[in-house]
């Protein structure tokens, strides 16, 4: 199962991020990301010892990442010198899609949400205009693969997250997506499990840094 999930995270948040799709090299996935500081990741499915040490052994250039399925405290041990761990633990998480109706914002704010070349788009603005929270989901085949959840901090503490993710959620299952698949920070892991998010495995992230 986790196999599964991996793959669509990769292949959905490739289709987020408007990159080239995943490339699978020997057990890791590769995806040219091409930002400063964040040119190419790998995303191993699982703590595959041959397959980290291969691939981290490698010589890379700076801003080359890995992300790895297992929690830190095994998978950092088996990265090589000249890789940094990312201090914050990151969280593979998943959801069966409901077709329910979205929640609604609180007076004041404006929910908006678009579909185009696969990606769902929220957006939350006050009456202003200002934006208030926004939020992306890449299609992957029968997945929706949540991406770039944020709340301004002006805004937080109003369910504008929550909102979000049901509205994603919502045009997500009309475009035929059926399950829900992230990767979360340790900040929010709360908020997605409040919302009945499963925890399927820790991720280890780690770079060669400039």
């Amino acid at each position: 199962m986790i196999e599964d999930l991996v793959l669509a995270w990769v292949r959905g948040w490739a289709v987020s991020r408007r990159t080239a799709p995943p490339v699978l090299l020997d057990g890791a996935y590769r995806v040219d990301v091409g930002l400063p500081g964040h040119l190419v990741r790998y995303v191993v499915p699982g703590l595959d010892a041959r397959v980290v040490r291969r691939l981290t052994g490698l010589r890379h250039v700076p801003g080359t990442w890995v992300k790895i399925c297992a929690e830190p405290a095994r998978a950092a041990p088996l990265l090589p010198d000249g890789w940094s761990v990312q201090e914050s633990t990151e969280y593979l998480m998943a959801v069966p899609l409901r077709q329910d109706a979205p929640r609604t914002v609180p007076e004041g704010y404006a929910l908006h949400v678009s579909t185009a070349d696969g990606i769902v788009t929220v957006a939350v603005r006050t009456a202003d205009g200002e934006p208030a929270a926004t939020g992306r989901a890449g299609l992957a085949d029968a997945y929706a693969v949540f991406d770039q959840i944020e709340t301004a901090p002006a805004h937080r503490r109003r369910g504008l997250g929550g909102a979000v993710m049901s509205a994603l959620s919502a045009a997500a299952t009309a475009q035929g997506a059926d399950t829900g698949v992230l990767v979360a920070t340790a900040e929010g892991r709360a908020l997605y499990r409040h919302l009945g998010w499963q925890e399927i495995s820790e991720v280890t992230a780690a770079h060669v840094p400039a």
